[in-house]
This record gives C-alpha cells, sequence and structure tokens, in this order.
C-alpha cells in the first residue's frame, strides 16, 4: 500500500511552522534536525525557485536542506549539480500493529508514560536529542506517548510514539550504552503496538538511517518490510 509518509512524518513530528513557496513545502525547525527543517517539493522546480527557497531557509536561521523521496529524481540531479550532497538516506518501516502484540511483554521492563518523567529526558540528553526536539514532541497535536524502558531493575531507554491517521510512528528511540543487547529495542516496538492498538492505530512504523546496521537488523528481525525512503541533500560547504 502506498502511503503518504510526509504527512505521517509532519504529524508525528512536527516543524514549528510551514511555509509554502513556489512548488515547495517550508518547515522551520528552531533546531530540530534535518527531519524538521528540510524543504519538500510538491512538484517540478525552476532553479530560480529552488534559489528562493533557499533564500527562504537562510531568512529563517537555517542552512539549505532539501529532503528528495521517490518522484523527486529530477530536483535530485538539479541539486547534485548546484554542488548538494546526500545526506542521512533512511528507510521507512512498518507492520500492522497486530503482528507485534502476540507476545506478552515482561514485567517491568516497558511503560508508556506522558508527560516524559525526568529520567526520559536525561536519557535522551544523553543521546543529543535536547530541548528542540523535546519541543517537536510537545507540539504534536495528535495521540502520542512516551516509553520508559527498565532493565536490570534500572531505567535503561525511551522513545516517543505517535500517531497520525492510523498510523504509529515511532521516534526518538534510546536504549543506554550498558543495556544494548538485552532485547529492550524489540520491547519497546512490542509497547510501542499495544499503546497503538489500544489507540486506534493499525499500522506500526519507525525511520532508520540506512546506515544504523543495528536498528535495521532489529527491525526487520520483527518482520518489519521497508515500504518508503527518501534521503536529504544539503550544501557541506560554502553557507
Amino acid at each position: 500500500m502506498s502511503r503518504n509518509w510526509a504527512a505521517v512524518v509532519d504529524g508525528t513530528w512536527p516543524a514549528a511552522r510551514y511555509e509554502t513557496l513556489g512548488p515547495f513545502k517550508l518547515r522551520q525547525g528552531l533546531g530540530g534536525g534535518s527531519r524538521v527543517s528540510a524543504a519538500s517539493a510538491m512538484g517540478l522546480a525552476s532553479e530560480d525557485e529552488i534559489t528562493a527557497a533557499e533564500e527562504a531557509m537562510r531568512a529563517m536561521g537555517q542552512r539549505s536542506i532539501f529532503c528528495l523521496r521517490p518522484g523527486d529524481e529530477a530536483l535530485d540531479q538539479q541539486l547534485a549539480d548546484r554542488g548538494y550532497d546526500i545526506l542521512d538516506p533512511v528507510n521507512i518501516y512498518e507492520c500492522p500493529v497486530d503482528h507485534l502484540t502476540d507476545q506478552p511483554i515482561p514485567k517491568v521492563t516497558a511503560f508508556t508514560i506522558w508527560s516524559p518523567l525526568a529520567i526520559m529526558v536525561e536519557i535522551w540528553a544523553q543521546a543529543g536529542i535536547g530541548p528542540e526536539r523535546l519541543a517537536i514532541m510537545d507540539r504534536a497535536i495528535v495521540p502520542k506517548t512516551g516509553l520508559l524502558l527498565r532493565h536490570s531493575d534500572k531505567p535503561a531507554g525511551t522513545g516517543f510514539v505517535a500517531i497520525h491517521d492510523g498510523i504509529a510512528m515511532v521516534h526518538a528511540l534510546e536504549i543506554l550504552p550498558e543495556h544494548r543487547r538485552q532485547g529492550l529495542g524489540q520491547w519497546a516496538m512490542r509497547k510501542a503496538a499495544f499503546w497503538a492498538k489500544e489507540n486506534g492505530a493499525h499500522t506500526l512504523s519507525v525511520i532508520c538511517t540506512k546506515a544504523n546496521e543495528g536498528a535495521n537488523g532489529l527491525y526487520r528481525a520483527l518482520g518489519m518490510e521497508i515500504s518508503g525512503e527518501y534521503h536529504y541533500r544539503h550544501l557541506a560547504q560554502g553557507e
């Protein structure tokens, strides 16, 4: 099934502001990273329209960065010709929520909590997920929750889940280094699936950089399938 992944991402991990400029949808991210700061195309773009988008992003105090999805091959080439480098190709995984609600979760292993506890904020901070990304979670005006994972009676990881149009997407899933390789990633995804089902979602999804071999292996092992992909292009030098 073809899905509008751009809408799911915008719904569950929203930018601070959106603006339409010619064929582009611009996002103001306020320091929240590429996902909430990249411009995306809604149609073919002229060189002048690309230049206008670049200027608008700089006016927002952001670097020039574009999100390229299947169908954006012409823009991808235009940006390459302008000296833009590829950044962070990602896979989008999905599965029916029922695929991950078939096993009971061990007691005191995973909890759904919102608003986040101080320890969840601390775990995110250790992974480089600071106030700018916490603000993104706060902005989401859809059903949402946080994940708290425990291992050996200690806080071990955290994550964020939100639902758009029946699709729950997991973001900012982080396991503390000393608690990795203990199966917590799978229990996090399963807990997210139980919560998603209880809140009316039919599908669980997650975004993962193609370079993250461990996470890609986890999602494949859970039976999730790649149903979308995208990458960014940015000007690495000269801005």
